[in-house]
């Protein structure tokens, strides 16, 4: 019995530590985002990473415009 003297205030101040320290995580800040810093690994930029591949974030010319298909009528309209 002598041994629960020791353990309740033990016991006690290692509450009001651990709930002091969640007590200061919160206010810091430390849970607000928690999905960011796991999704920011999908939007790196490893362009440079990669062998044999040119950089066109650097070369000025911006993306490859798409070729539209030709119709029928339009080739004949240009063989005239």
């Amino acid at each position: 019995m002598d041994i629960l003297l020791l353990l309740i205030p033990v016991s006690l101040l290692l509450l009001l530590l651990g709930g002091g320290l969640f007590w200061w995580t919160v206010n810091s800040g430390q849970y607000d985002d928690l999905d960011s810093p796991a999704q920011r690994i999908l939007f790196d930029d490893d362009s440079d990473m990669v062998p044999d591949r040119p950089d066109r974030s650097r070369s000025g010319n911006g993306p490859a415009k798409p070729v539209e298909p030709v119709t029928a009528d339009q080739q004949d309209s240009s063989t005239r």
